[in-house]
């Protein structure tokens, strides 16, 4: 290791003096690589253990290496999803002395996926179009704090499964640029064509290799991220006027926001000089609005439609028990523990690193209410646990750590971890009714 190798990192973990960096990433030994399902990059990204846990290692330039290490620095400031950044490693020499290139660490984003391995034969229309929705979600938020990408891509972006839908990351910050004055039409436009245009690549790719179902049209799959795109920034944007006297249009539209997962920071409202119209425009759009209601009242800290579905079945919870007047806090502490918590801790160990505990509990109320549809009549949540670990669960892949074949230069992140411990506490089945 060269005395000149520079490590710049907000936290420095000793594990990063052990890797081979006076070896090229192509020739890092198998005892320090691992092996997962890759994306597409135009530089060679190799996975790696450190510490105890898995990070994606990328040869760049040190100009590039340390640019995107503070892009990244400044959209997690910003509460943008996008992978977490470690380090910059610079100054890296061979054997010979001769200069090798610098690189840029990521940390792994436990249970996310790239959109090749969301699938295990072919693409289902579906599921390209709720990826595409994602996309679309992640780009305005993007484009809301002022972030132009650049090369808004699938290939480029990281998922998470997300009660049903998809949530997506930011995995590529390279090409990017932030703006604090905001971006211009032009600009959010540009993104979305780049965006338009890769999609459609992408999704050609696949169908060349025979891994489209028959019958997808790429274009048009292509084509849903310009929809939902406008339609997303219009109704976290666009101006809406009303009468004096209908001041309930403005709580609508507060309620709005709140269903589409947001919240308004800010609100300027604007009337006519005879007070007979008000004008009203969100300045402040936060997003997360469900997911900041979860975490205050339970500390689970989810994704958007699964703390949407889990604060239903708070609410349903507060209901069937008669406690619709106790203190929200309370009802949802014990929520926690009488359901949610003894339903995550009867999950065998050996099944806990197919799905993220949220997505469980999800896809358990879905099956929940499958089966009581079949019997016609509400099957206690004990027995529909049951049936859901033995015939769905038990036959999924694994997710936290979802392992891919051997592969060489093509490469972009997709790595994830073990699931959080959970003590084998005795779980009351009686409360899982």
């Amino acid at each position: 290791m060269s005395d000149a190798l520079s490590i710049t990192a907000s936290s420095v973990d000793p594990g990063l003096l052990t890797l081979p960096w006076s070896t090229p990433l192509a020739d890092w030994p198998s005892s320090t690589i691992v092996y997962l399902p890759k994306g597409i990059s135009r530089h060679l990204v190799r996975f790696a253990n450190l510490s105890g846990r898995v990070v994606a290692v990328k040869e760049t330039t040190e100009a590039m290496a340390r640019r995107e290490y503070d892009m990244l620095g400044n959209l997690t400031r910003l509460d943008v999803p996008c992978v977490d950044r470690v380090a910059v490693i610079a100054g890296r020499t061979d054997a010979a002395g001769q200069a090798l290139p610098a690189v840029l660490v990521t940390a792994h984003l436990k249970f996310s996926l790239p959109y090749r391995a969301l699938f295990t034969q072919v693409l289902r229309p579906d599921t390209a179009n709720r990826l595409v929705d994602a996309l679309a979600v992640l780009l305005v938020r993007l484009h809301n704090v002022g972030f132009f990408w650049g090369d808004v891509s699938l290939s480029n972006t990281l998922f998470r499964r997300d009660a049903g839908a998809f949530a997506a990351y930011l995995v590529d910050a390279e090409t990017g640029e932030l703006h604090e004055s905001g971006l211009t039409p032009g600009q959010r436009a540009h993104d979305l064509d780049v965006a338009r245009t890769n999609i459609a690549g992408e999704i050609m790719d696949l169908e060349a290799g025979g891994r489209l179902e028959g019958g997808v049209d790429a274009i048009a799959i292509a084509d849903g991220i310009v929809s939902s795109y406008h339609s997303l920034w219009a109704a976290l944007t666009d101006t809406e006027t009303f009468r004096a006297d209908e001041a309930w249009r403005l709580t609508e539209r507060v309620q709005r926001l709140n269903d589409l997962g947001f919240d308004i920071g800010e609100m300027s409202i604007q009337t006519t000089t005879d007070g007979a119209k008000v004008s009203i425009q969100p300045k402040v759009v936060d997003a997360g609005h469900h997911q900041r209601r979860l975490l205050r009242l339970t500390g689970l800290d989810v994704e958007e439609n699964q703390a949407r579905r889990l604060l239903n079945d708070l609410d349903e919870f507060r209901a069937r028990i008669s406690r619709l007047g106790d203190d929200e806090e309370m009802v949802a502490h014990e929520w926690l523990t009488r359901v949610f918590e003894p339903v995550i801790k009867s999950i065998p160990w050996d099944l806990r690193a197919k799905l993220e505990p949220a997505e469980v509990f999800h896809q358990l109320l879905e099956h929940r209410w499958y089966l009581s549809q079949a019997k016609g009549k509400s099957v206690p949540l004990a027995e529909a646990l049951s049936s859901y670990i033995a015939d769905v669960l038990r036959h999924r892949r694994d997710e936290a750590t979802l392992m891919g074949p051997s592969t060489e230069t093509l490469s972009l992140s997709v790595i994830t971890s073990a699931n959080p411990v959970i003590d084998d506490d005795e779980v009351d089945w009686r409360d899982l009714v």
